[in-house]
């Protein structure tokens, strides 16, 4: 079990979302670069095929080369205990098939768009001689926003051509293979074309246009069965449209567009008005009928041969030829008998001689054919003309050179207007651009160190710092990765430089609860001190402050100080008593005994002073005690009322003491 295995100490495998007859597709984490990407696996029933091996690195090579907005982005490719894996950009969505599944044929226009994108893909791997050979809307991921990205390229050409009758999983690929892909052909530009011109029939119909009870009979369908019209599923196709769909899948590789270019630029002015109803696609008749017919192979057999299929085979004549004799012989005297067998032995001898020496050498020796020219040409197109001339091709010779452009023929061998029998091998020498070389590794550097030998070295450099465990200034990545093929002055170069040990900056907590902060701080690896004070301006329970300040950057383990509020401080009382408070006796008459209403106010923590604590009457002065209960920090305060009038009103201080 994959999931969750760490490959390389840095991609974690979190779910399997794609797979094929080759490889599984996982989703994982880059934890150096923080961001999610694609890591596409070799199954493990295969990691002992060197032939499979190749051909998973040689599309690790193949896309790395490409950088187009629609083909998925290549980032790394390792091997670990016998795991072989390529990591490459995470697209989020589902692939075209699943598209099609879901919304059936789509709009005209949005199938248009979607082929535009195709093209532009396609026609930037061909220019750069790569051939997809397996184009297919399960090779074709979509985002929610209508960007596609073509992916898979070559992994699925691992296989043989005989292995559609043998495993499911790559069953899907014959009902979009062209026919030379079906015939045991090699695959080529217009093979791709082919493809393409099914996904799109594919998008507008919502099927595909050839069904069978078997891959061998899809494939059968794709060598002898013209494409049938879209039209009789989706009648709202314009002609223009349709011919597009059926000049792509031309029979012939000859008739169908030469270039992914000129299939996008009938694509982009396909709703025109001036084309929408332009004259139907067809194959010119004196052309189709001298088209030549491919040979198929014995071993490219399917398994039914037609009961009409008549077989030749040398018939003896000369029997008849004797029985007309042995007529006519005994009508001869027997004594002329001896003479006409040697006579007609004399003759046979002759005649025979006379076909060895003329008729029967011209049948069988090779014509001689001057090596034409085909310095220049793109690959595909010389060993086109050179077939085209009876010649065998064998595989290319690739020639570094800083003169000519990549993919363009230099030379043959033979060379060019020598005399040659008709089906002599030539060989085909090939530029392979500019010299490549090994990708340095820098990763482990002090990036000051190697900064001007960067600089001079390649076309651009982007520097990219990061917190990393390693120390400051370290190179921790690049792009492209070490050993990886590049042409050092025209390569672009992505490194990421450590700052140092990751950092932590929070933030400020004031106003958090306890439990937030606590939460926070455990989440970070950092260590809390929580201390407590009182506040009149903080509600209890929240944060007051922090130490270190908010900002400051810490690392794992660090200590933060936090001060949570325990409410207002609760202030002190005391008890104060007031004794020997005099109350006066003051008759309105000298020497008459009224009695006089006296009121006694009082103000503390227990009592306010809305109504009297005490109410009595006196006919001569008296004296009375009183006690408050003081907050520290406030005062008490009584008042004494005569008859009405206030006579005392004074303030109770709070003891120092």
């Amino acid at each position: 079990m994959l999931i969750g295995k760490r490959l390389n100490d840095r991609y974690k495998l979190l779910k399997m979302i794609g797979g094929g007859g080759m490889a599984n597709v996982y989703l994982a984490h880059d934890d150096i670069l923080g961001r999610d990407v694609a890591v596409k696996i070799l199954r493990l029933d295969y990691s002992n095929n060197e032939e499979f091996i190749k051909r998973f690195h040689r599309e690790a090579q193949s896309v790395t080369t490409l950088s187009h907005p629609n083909i998925v982005n290549m980032y790394d490719v390792g091997e670990e205990d016998g795991i072989y894996y390529l990591v490459m950009e995470y697209v989020p969505g589902q692939t075209l098939k699943q598209y099609i599944i879901e919304r059936g044929m789509l709009p005209i226009g949005e199938a248009l768009d979607i082929m535009e994108q195709l093209t532009s893909a396609m026609a930037h791997a061909h220019h750069f001689e790569i051939v997809h050979r397996d184009i297919k809307p399960h090779n074709i991921l979509i985002r929610a926003d209508g960007i596609i990205k073509v992916t898979d390229f070559g992994i699925a050409t691992a296989t043989s051509a005989t292995t559609i009758t043998h495993t499911n999983s790559v069953l899907g690929s014959v009902h979009y293979l062209s026919p030379e892909q079906a015939r045991g052909g090699i695959a080529n530009k217009q093979s791709d074309i082919y493809s393409l011109g099914i996904v799109m029939f594919e998008l507008l119909t919502g099927r595909q246009p050839f069904s069978g009870e078997s891959a061998v009979a899809i494939a059968l369908k794709h060598l002898q069965s013209e494409i049938p019209s879209p039209k009789r599923w989706n009648e709202n196709i314009p002609q223009s449209v349709e011919n597009i769909i059926l000049k792509a899948t031309a029979k012939d590789p000859f008739h169908r567009y030469q270039s992914a270019n000129a299939m996008k630029r009938d694509i982009e002015t396909a709703l025109y008005p001036e084309r929408i109803n332009e004259q139907p696609f067809y194959i010119p008749e004196d052309m189709e009928a001298t088209k030549a017919i491919p040979i198929i192979q014995q071993e490219q057999l399917f398994e039914n041969v037609s009961d009409e299929t008549i077989v030749l085979k040398g018939s003896k004549v000369e029997e008849p030829i004797r029985a007309e004799a042995a007529k006519l012989d005994k009508k001869k005297k027997r004594s002329n008998k001896w003479l006409k067998v040697l006579i007609s032995t004399f003759l046979f001898l002759a005649i025979g001689i006379t076909l060895a020496l003329t008729v029967i050498p011209g049948l069988f020796i090779p014509k001689d054919v001057k090596v034409p020219d085909v310095a220049g040409m793109k690959y595909t197109t010389a060993v086109n003309t050179l077939v085209e001339k009876g010649f065998e091709v064998t595989e290319p010779n690739i020639v570094y050179t800083d003169d000519i452009e990549v993919g363009d023929v230099i030379k043959t061998e033979p060379v060019a207007g020598r005399v040659v029998k008709e089906n002599a091998k030539i060989t085909i020498y090939q530029s392979g651009g500019k010299k490549k070389s090994k990708m340095a590794n820098f990763t482990g550097k002090n990036f000051e160190s190697v900064k001007a030998e960067l600089e001079e070295k390649y076309k651009q450099v982007t520097v990219n710092y990061i917190e990393n465990d390693k120390p400051k200034g370290e190179i921790v990545e690049q792009i492209p990765t070490p050993d990886q093929m590049v042409i050092e002055a025209e390569q672009e170069l992505k490194i990421w430089v450590s700052k140092g040990p990751y950092q932590i900056r929070p933030g400020d907590f004031s106003g958090w609860t306890e439990n937030s902060v606590t939460g926070y701080l455990n989440e970070r690896k950092l260590t809390s001190d929580i201390k407590r004070e009182y506040s009149d301006s903080v509600e209890k329970g929240l944060v007051i402050s922090q130490f270190p300040k908010p900002g400051t950057p810490l690392k794992e383990g660090d200590k933060v100080t936090i001060i949570i509020s325990d409410g207002q401080k609760p202030k002190v009382t005391k008890t104060v008593k007031v004794d020997n408070i005099s109350i006066p006796y003051e008759p309105a008459v000298t020497g008459e005994k009224k009695p006089q209403t006296i009121e006694i106010y009082k103000e503390d923590m227990q009592q306010k002073m809305d109504r009297p604590v005490e109410t009595r009457t006196i006919t001569e002065s008296a004296t009375i005690s009183l006690e408050f209960v003081i907050q520290e920090g406030s005062k008490g305060h009584y008042k004494i009322v005569r008859d009405g009038v206030t006579i005392i009103d004074k303030e109770v201080p709070y003891p120092t003491q």
